[in-house]
């Protein structure tokens, strides 16, 4: 069974960065935006073995699969390879996922993170042709990848593996020519290749959504009627090949925004692509920490440090100029969270060694903890 890419929503649910309460999943919140989301008639909703410390998974049975017939929407979650020593991982993960989430079958599946330093774990534990097997039995609709690494990488597993029906990848208009990222060189090969593209980050955790005065100002001119974060969302949308694009979103305004956009979604005029352009030029002369609050590295941070927000601080400092309020927020997030000082960083190196943007976090640990703690 092929995907039928007509019938994909545009905007996708990502339960990666979602609403809470005291260190816990508001459940309360997300089924409102849940309701939200279902009543657009939208109905694809992105989770993974580790997100939320394992818990993704459960807030989507209780908000979704407890309170809507199955046949009423598509659900999609991830093999991580870092979870995994042994073929019998496979089933033990894809087994408790299923218990999690309290469903029979996946809509969609996906190989977490392919890039150059876990796909020889993919290829040595058989995970593509599980999957296939998977499909055969089932327990999987559609099965594909997520993807981190390079273009050549893409294209060697592409060539390899033919029986992948979709990849999701990273793409924004900021990363589009990103030595690191390259989302424009990723897009290209799948969209030569005819392979659904499914986009992730493409408000760059955020960072697309709320800019320097002057370069909103630009956007609001062209078109006072949309919000800052429409823009990011209607680059990638007006991309052909793109079947969904994900939002991570956190709060009921986040999905009331994005929903104005996706319901009633216009195209970037070349006017406004011309925009958009002159912001991107404007933007990549500042330099950035390019985090994307996956938050991967936190969860074996033995210091517990809450690396993304620490980014986040810097980076506000960095792109706003200013230094009174990312401190406080430094200074907020410390003292109502159980997150480590920056400062206490004792360069153990795991963070790194799971970081999908291959980001120095060691040192930059050490310039956030120079910048932020005086």
């Amino acid at each position: 069974m092929s995907i039928n890419v007509s019938e994909m929503p545009k905007l996708g649910f990502g339960l990666m960065r979602l609403p809470q309460i005291n260190d816990e999943i508001d459940i309360s919140h997300l089924s409102r935006m849940v309701d939200l989301y279902m009543e657009a008639g939208l109905n694809y909703f992105d989770t993974a073995y580790v997100y939320h410390g394992g818990l993704s998974e459960v807030a989507a049975r209780k908000v979704l699969v407890e309170r809507y017939p199955r046949e009423s929407f598509r659900i999609a979650t991830k093999l991580p390879a870092w979870e995994m020593k042994e073929k019998a991982d496979r089933d033990r993960i894809f087994n408790e996922q299923l218990e999690r989430a309290g469903v029979d079958y996946y809509d969609f599946y996906l190989l977490h993170s392919v890039e150059d330093g876990n796909i020889d774990t993919y290829e040595k534990l058989d995970c593509f042709s599980w999957g296939v097997e998977k499909k055969k039995e089932g327990k999987i609709r559609h099965f594909g990848f997520s993807f981190h690494g390079s273009p050549e990488l893409l294209e060697r597993v592409l060539d390899a593996h033919p029986e992948v029906e979709f990849v999701q990848i990273q793409l924004n208009y900021i990363d589009w020519n990103n030595q690191i990222v390259q989302s424009g060189a990723l897009y290209r090969i799948l969209e030569e290749r005819k392979i659904p593209i499914i986009v992730m980050e493409p408000a760059k955790g955020g960072t697309l959504a709320s800019l320097k005065p002057e370069l909103e100002e630009r956007y609001k001119k062209a078109r006072p009627d949309k919000s800052i974060a429409s823009w990011a969302f209607r680059f990638a949308a007006s991309l052909p090949g793109v079947m969904t694009i994900l939002s991570g979103m956190s709060n009921e305004e986040q999905m009331r925004d994005n929903l104005s956009t996706f319901t009633a979604f216009e195209p970037l005029s070349e006017e406004e692509r011309r925009v958009l352009d002159d912001v991107r030029a404007i933007m990549l002369d500042i330099p950035l920490i390019g985090c994307t609050s996956c938050r991967y590295c936190c969860d074996g941070c033995p210091s517990s440090i809450s690396i993304p927000d620490v980014f986040r601080a810097v980076n506000t400092m960095t792109l706003y100029n200013e230094e009174f309020r990312p401190r406080a927020f430094y200074k907020g997030m410390l003292a109502s969270t159980s997150s480590g000082k920056a400062s206490d960083c004792i360069a153990c190196g795991q963070c790194e060694s799971v970081c999908p943007q291959h980001l120095p976090i060691i040192e930059l640990m050490k310039d956030a903890a120079a910048k932020l703690e005086v």
